[in-house]
């Protein structure tokens, strides 16, 4: 080949951006949780099937370098600065606002896709839904503002339950906007709510005795990365104390919780998959809008109910996506 030709092509490959150059190499994501490594493992089985669905494998096409945050969102800026050093493709977050927000104070030119975020606009995360901007976009699954419609289906639940507490993380950035709204919905329903607050695995304990003392009816749990991660705990200490609880996530009731309400996670950890994918393969997060959740989710234990003595209105059983036997 001439020296001319030579140039031509290597400015070709030059001008056609990094992208197109990883294309040939094993790209490499950084993925971000807020909560830990076992409660998530099937955020990340979905995140892969959405990776694979684009046509990358995990370990052959494309290595995922993860980082948890376990609950302790003081120690996410320095995981998003360490996947930024790495030097990865692209980083996806999961486990809401958090996470997110630190990895887009850790680069503005690595893309980042995120999962789980309520309100991204509100947040300052993006622009607009459908034209996010920078180098971010993602799923919403509004966790937060689905909190108010969990009180309302506890409370037609346990329709008997004059106080119901209200179980929340102190260290979301959310938390008071959580209370007002749950407080509202608790008062336009007729009930007391009591808050608890709890962000170590010893504070859940003393929250659930607290809430023994106060006569409480029932639980709501609050949407919290780290009460996402204490799945079995929280579900063991509501059985001990017989106490109806309503929980975010669908993996709490199959796991013996009363009763769920909420977008599905796994859905949208897949979605974010393949806008990863999506990414890696040339486009822009900018490009790509954020998309919210459509389909809810009900979810009822039957077993759980029995197991507390208390019958499950059949309006309420009409309604639900799904009911365990």
């Amino acid at each position: 080949m001439r020296r001319r030709d030579l140039l031509t092509v290597a400015g070709a490959i030059v001008a056609s951006g990094p992208f197109s150059v990883r294309a040939q190499q094993k790209a490499t994501i950084g993925y971000l949780g807020a909560a830990a490594p076992g409660p998530s493992a099937s955020l990340v089985a979905a995140f892969r099937q959405g990776l694979s669905e684009i046509g990358y494998v995990e370990g052959k096409t494309v290595t995922v370098e993860y980082r948890w945050a376990e609950g302790s969102f003081d120690r996410l800026p320095a995981l998003a600065a360490d996947l930024v050093a790495h030097r990865v493709d692209l980083i996806a977050t999961a486990g809401g606002a958090p996470p997110a927000l630190a990895a887009k104070r850790a680069t503005s030119t690595i893309p980042i896709v995120f999962s789980g975020v309520g309100d991204p606009v509100r947040v300052g995360l993006v622009a607009s839904l459908a034209r996010p901007g920078g180098n971010i976009t993602g799923f919403s699954l509004l966790n937060i503002e689905l909190m108010p419609k969990r009180l309302a289906l506890l409370s037609e639940l346990t329709p008997r339950a004059k106080v119901i507490g209200l179980l929340v993380n102190p260290n979301n950035p959310n938390v008071e906007r959580m209370i007002r709204d749950v407080r509202e919905a608790a008062h336009a329903n007729g009930v007391k709510l009591s808050i608890l607050e709890a962000g170590t695995e010893s504070q859940v304990d003393a929250a659930f005795a607290t809430l023994v003392r106060s006569h409480a009816g029932a639980l709501v749990i609050g949407a919290d990365p780290f009460l996402d991660s204490r799945r079995e705990q929280l579900v063991g200490l509501a059985a001990r104390h017989a106490l109806p609880a309503i929980y975010v996530f669908r993996e709490f009731a199959q796991a013996g919780g009363l009763i769920s309400y909420g977008a599905s996670f796994t859905a949208t950890s897949r979605q974010a998959g393949i806008y990863a994918g999506r990414i890696l393969k040339g486009e822009k997060p900018a490009d790509l809008p954020v998309q919210e959740p459509t389909i809810f989710e009900l979810v009822i234990n039957l077993k759980t109910s029995k197991a507390l003595g208390l019958p499950v209105p059949q309006t309420l059983l009409a309604r639900a996506d799904e009911v365990i036997e």
